[in-house]
């Protein structure tokens, strides 16, 4: 049966080589939609704000660092100065370790007083002593430390501070070779003999006035010594030894054995330091 095209109005005869096309493409009014270049869209409408919002995270993490990091950078060079300073004044073949301590830095050295500084300082050699005894380790903790308005002197409202000596030092210092004794508070050295024979002596340390290191009631064991020993070993030990490289205003408090040296610890107020601490500072205010 013959269908007319007024029966079927949208089938239309095709041309040869003609395929049909599908879809909206064909009709002007149904033109495709192509995201903006610099945002294709992925159908998830919720990541655009969550961008935003990421981006205004960091830059308030920004802004909070930027006083943190102020303040480092006011800490990192107090530090420096105070060690170059410190190295000048006493001698150290090295700067020390400075760390200032409490937050914010800014706040305390715009007040011209930090809070507390702890320094730790090695190789103080002893100068201007007729026995020096270098300090192996100097660790300080100063409280309420100021300067002068010249940068020529600073002091510590209190300070107190732990010195390492060696056993090789105290060794030279006294003549004999110093090791740990049998006891706490005790040191002893090994005396040779003629013939090969050889005694041992035991002394104990303790903390003297004027910052000195004292040796007392020394025995002989395992021998005896020959005449004159005993004088000469008396000699040798009842003359205190002077530490002149401490700063001025920290006393020495006690002063124990360990297996490698004597460990010494001081205290005091108004601790001060000066260029001529490395030659002949000693002991002030307790």
């Amino acid at each position: 049966m013959h269908r007319s095209q007024h029966e079927f109005p949208h089938e239309f005869p095709r041309q040869p080589g003609h395929q049909a096309r599908y879809g909206y493409d064909d009709d002007p009014q149904y033109e495709p939609y192509y995201p903006p270049y610099d945002a294709p869209y992925d159908g998830n409408e919720s990541r655009r704000p969550r961008r935003r919002r990421t981006a205004v995270a960091a830059v308030l993490v920004a802004l909070a660092l930027l006083p943190v990091a102020v303040d480092r950078a006011v800490a990192a060079r107090i530090e420096s100065r105070t060690a170059k300073a410190f190295q000048e004044g006493m001698g150290t073949p090295l700067p020390p370790e400075v760390h200032v301590r409490g937050i914010p830095v800014v706040t305390q050295a715009a007040s011209g007083t930090l809070s507390q500084v702890d320094i730790t300082a090695h190789g103080i050699p002893a100068r201007d002593a007729t026995r020096p005894l270098p300090v192996s380790e100097l660790s300080l903790r100063l409280n309420g430390l100021t300067k002068s308005d010249d940068d020529g002197e600073a002091r510590a409202r209190s300070a107190q501070a732990t010195a390492f000596l060696s056993y090789e030092d105290v060794s030279k210092v006294l003549g004999l070779e110093i090791s740990q004794g049998g006891r706490p508070g005790q040191v002893s050295a090994a005396i040779l003999l003629p013939l090969g024979k050889e005694v041992t002596v035991t002394t104990t340390v303790s903390a003297a006035s004027g910052n000195r290191i004292a040796f007392q009631d020394f025995q002989v064991a395992g021998g005896v010594l020959p005449g004159g020993g005993n004088a000469l070993l008396d000699k040798v030990f009842e003359r205190p030894i002077q530490l002149r490289n401490i700063p001025d205003g920290l006393r020495l408090r006690s002063v124990t054995t360990t297996a490698d040296g004597l460990t010494a610890r001081f205290s005091g107020r108004s601790v001060t330091f000066r260029p001529e601490d490395a030659s002949g500072g000693t002991s002030g205010n307790a």
